[in-house]
């Protein structure tokens, strides 16, 4: 089927180089990013939200660093003789 588009300059713009990187046509790079919207959508209606759990207490012991994982894992794990 055929239809006509209207696109904003850049997005023309950046699509046409797209389509010349990749090697496919216009059209093609066209369809594949609707493709994939459509799909994200279908996609978040089926997901079911995401539930955390949390746990109470008095946040992080002090000197604890989560961004040191050897550190963490050192905490974690009981330490071997």
């Amino acid at each position: 089927m055929k239809s006509t588009i209207r696109l904003a300059d850049d997005l023309h713009a950046a699509t046409k180089q797209l389509a010349a990187q990749t090697g496919r046509a216009l059209t093609a790079v066209i369809e594949g990013a609707l493709r994939e919207a459509l799909m994200r959508r279908r996609l978040k209606k089926r997901q079911k939200p995401i539930r955390l759990s949390t746990m109470t207490g008095n946040g992080l012991q002090p000197g604890v660093d989560l961004d040191d994982s050897a550190a963490l894992l050192g905490l974690m794990e009981p330490a071997v003789d």
